[in-house]
C-alpha cells in the first residue's frame, strides 16, 4: 500500500504540498510573537491528528475530530478577524507582494545578522523624562512587528536618538499621548493606540499608559517601557507582567530580553 501511494504521487500533489507548506509558513510569520500563534498551532495540531486518525480508519474518533475541525474553521475566522482584515486590506493595495516578501523571508533568504538596538539612548531618554515627570510609552518589538498597531499612529521611520524621543513625548506635542513603536533599531511610528489590559487586580491603580503597556505585552512578545507622568517612575512590561525598575534595572532587563537567541 505504501509503495503504491508513492508510485501514484503526481506532480500536482507535490505542488499542492508545497503550496500548503508555504501558506502555513507565511501564516506562522504573520502571527509569530502574538498570542494568536498558540491558537493557530493548536488548530494545526488538531487537523493533523484528524488526518492521522482518518488514515488509520478510526471512525468514531475521526468523526469527533472532523466535527471539531469543520466548526473550527468558523471559529478561526472569528478569532483571527483582525489579522484576516489586515491581510485583505493589504492585499488590495499596490506594492503588496514587495512588502509581503520583505516581511516574510524564506529561511534560505533570511539574513543571519541581528540588528543591535541603541538601548543606551532609549534608557537615557527614559531617565531624563522621568526626572522631569514627562509621561512616555515606548514599545520595542521582537518577532512580531506590530504592523497593525503602528498603523494607528503617525509614521516616522527615523533613527533612534535621545533628543527625538524626548521631543516626541514633550507635553505640548501632538504625539505625546500615544505610544512610540521601535523596531529593527528605528522609530517606526508615534502616537499609536495600544490595546489596554483587562486585568483588574493591578497594584497602585495604574494609569492608561501602564495599562496599555501591559496590554501590548499580553498580546504580543513586545517590550513596553512606561514613564509615569505622576510619579516619574519607570516600569517595563514583558510577557504579560509589569515591573518597576531603575536605570540599571531597565538596561539589564532590555539587554536580557533582547539578546540574540543562538
Amino acid at each position: 500500500m505504501i509503495i503504491n501511494a508513492f508510485i501514484e504521487l503526481r506532480l500536482f500533489d507535490i505542488i499542492d504540498i508545497l503550496l500548503v507548506a508555504s501558506l502555513l509558513y507565511g501564516l506562522y510569520y504573520l502571527l509569530r510573537g502574538t498570542v494568536a500563534i498558540n491558537i493557530f498551532m493548536g488548530i494545526v495540531a488538531v487537523f493533523m491528528m484528524w488526518k492521522v486518525v482518518t488514515a488509520l480508519q478510526m471512525e468514531l474518533l475521526g468523526d469527533i475530530l472532523g466535527a471539531f475541525v469543520s466548526v473550527g474553521f468558523i471559529a478561526l475566522i472569528i478569532i483571527f478577524q483582525p489579522e484576516i482584515r489586515q491581510f485583505l486590506l493589504a492585499l488590495g493595495t499596490t506594492g503588496f507582494i514587495k512588502r509581503f516578501r520583505q516581511r516574510i523571508q524564506l529561511p534560505f533568504f533570511k539574513s543571519t545578522e541581528d540588528v543591535q538596538i541603541e538601548l543606551d539612548m532609549i534608557v537615557k531618554s527614559c531617565v531624563s523624562m522621568a526626572s522631569k515627570n514627562t509621561g512616555a510609552l515606548i514599545v520595542i518589538t521582537r518577532q512580531n512587528g506590530l504592523y497593525q498597531a503602528s498603523q494607528t499612529g503617525v509614521r516616522i521611520d527615523a533613527e533612534i536618538s535621545e533628543a527625538l524621543i524626548e521631543n516626541i513625548f514633550f507635553k505640548n506635542t501632538p504625539l505625546h499621548d500615544g505610544a512610540m513603536i521601535i523596531s529593527q533599531n528605528r522609530i517606526i511610528a508615534a502616537g499609536c493606540i495600544l490595546p489596554v489590559t483587562k486585568k483588574l487586580d493591578l497594584p497602585d491603580r495604574p494609569g492608561l499608559r501602564h495599562r496599555a503597556g501591559l496590554g501590548i505585552a499580553e498580546q504580543s512578545d513586545a517590550l513596553a517601557i512606561v514613564v509615569s507622568e505622576e510619579t516619574g517612575k519607570i516600569s517595563i512590561a514583558s510577557n504579560g507582567k509589569i515591573y518597576q525598575v531603575d536605570e540599571k534595572g531597565l538596561l539589564f532587563k532590555l539587554k536580557n530580553e533582547l539578546r540574540p537567541i543562538v
